[in-house]
């Protein structure tokens, strides 16, 4: 495996987990925002540092064996067996922590891309993804792959299995816009995890496996009134609307607005819509803010469609 280039910098997008009905099977990656990731080759060492973070407020590790994105990276130069040189990163979150928008995602899979950039022979998406799920493992004990699927391979994604892992990319229609309203809230994966039944009924799973099912079908057949229907979660959405003050009625809003669908991001507290314009589009995250205006709660808007090419090569030398 050769280097040649010495430095890259990579932006990775935010990702949009569970997208309503397929939790912790379904992922999308959006065109903002996200965070870059710059890599320098060290020849000094042979160590993977990370020599600096901003846009954080401090609170992220610089421990390369604590960050996602130093782990994801030592995980794949252990897979490939790599001899060579060191690294150092830089990580520039420009998203929020703890949103729902997979900000450590975004952090692994920029590290892996920053590196692939470096290559002469780049490496497959699925070839990252293992590594990538590590550093999800880092982050929140799981080494979940919704959101770096999305996040290496764009688009749309199904999680089939884990064991071995199975990710299936998913064609979208291209007018397909994706609407995100990060709250001024923080909401902790493991306390959106702890309100979740452990069991559901025959007849509730029946009806969420057809939304997943329809979902799915109307993304590939760009039938958006079949994406509207199934864009309904019985199982998770009920339990955490409650965790997201204004849920509800931001939903309403949406809705309202002639949304396709909307419900949380991830485990929260983002709250995203599908639509079909972009000033459709624009104008749902108008109402959706409003909504959480009336809430006293302070709030920020994302628009773009729905990101196909997953990591970006923003300079490299």
């Amino acid at each position: 495996m050769k280097l040649i280039y010495t430095s890259a910098s990579v932006f990775a997008p935010a990702t949009v987990a569970n997208v309503g009905c397929g939790f912790d099977v379904l992922g999308m990656a959006i065109d903002k925002p996200g965070d870059q990731v710059d890599i320098q080759v060290n020849s000094t060492h042979k160590e993977i540092r990370i020599t600096q973070i901003t846009g954080d407020d401090g609170r992220l590790p610089l421990d390369s064996t604590k960050n996602t994105a130093s782990v994801a990276l030592a995980h794949l130069l252990e897979s490939i067996k790599w001899k060579g040189v060191g690294f150092d990163l830089q990580i520039h979150k420009q998203m929020p922590l703890g949103s729902g928008l997979g900000s450590s995602a975004a952090s692994s899979v920029g590290a892996l891309a920053a590196f692939n950039a470096l290559l002469e022979t780049p490496l497959s998406p699925s070839q990252l993804l293992l590594s990538a799920m590590e550093g999800e493992r880092a982050a929140c004990g799981s080494a979940h792959a919704d959101n770096v699927a999305a996040g290496l391979f764009g688009g749309f994604v199904l999680i089939r299995d884990h064991d071995p892992v199975d990710v299936i990319p998913i064609s979208t229609p291209e007018n397909l816009y994706c609407t995100v309203v990060h709250p001024d809230l923080e909401l902790n994966t493991a306390d959106s995890r702890s309100v979740l039944k452990r069991e559901i009924d025959l007849a509730t799973a029946v009806k969420q496996w057809a939304n997943v099912g329809g979902l799915i079908a109307g993304l590939l057949q760009k039938d958006l009134g079949l994406i509207r229907r199934s864009m309904v979660d019985h199982i998770i959405e009920p339990r955490r609307a409650a965790l997201i003050p204004g849920f509800v009625e931001v939903k309403k809003a949406a809705m309202a607005a002639d949304a396709l669908g909307a419900s949380i991001s991830g485990a929260g507290p983002s709250i995203f819509a599908l639509s079909d314009d972009a000033k459709k589009a624009k104008i749902i995250g108008e109402r959706m803010q409003e909504s959480f205006n009336s809430f006293q709660i302070a709030s920020e808007v994302f628009v773009s469609r729905i990101n196909q090419n997953g990591p970006i090569i923003l300079d490299r030398a």
